[in-house]
């Protein structure tokens, strides 16, 4: 059992130590590369990779790319237009879709004009 952790600990070690042979030319090849892209100090590659970045980003919002309505203003004329629909028997959605108002706006609107019925 002991020479089965040795020998596992030593293979381990060669693997670690051919990782950090890997980690060490990276290095250099990094170190190179703003020679090789034409910039004078590694500063000034920086410099220039930050300025690509300062250009106009989309904003996401941890998978959130809603965009969010205008709020609806509830004039005289949506509200004359939501009775009026009402009175012609149309579903509180199709009233929403038609109006360009929400649901809610809807029932608040019904609810304002006494068109709803009173919770028993």
């Amino acid at each position: 059992m002991a020479k089965n952790t040795f020998a596992q600990l030593e293979q381990y070690r060669r693997k670690v130590a051919a990782l950090e042979q890997k980690l060490t030319q990276q290095k250099k090849r990094l170190a190179q590369l703003p020679g090789k892209m034409g910039f004078k100090s590694m500063s000034d590659f920086i410099a220039a990779l930050e300025s690509i970045n300062e250009a106009p980003k989309a904003v996401k919002v941890a998978g959130k790319a809603k965009k969010s309505r205008k709020r609806a203003k509830i004039t005289p004329e949506v509200i004359a237009k939501v009775k009026a629909l009402v009175a012609k028997m149309k579903t509180g959605n199709e009233i929403a879709n038609e109006v360009g108002i929400s649901l809610p706006s809807v029932g608040n609107i019904k609810k304002k004009l006494g068109l709803v019925r009173p919770k028993k």
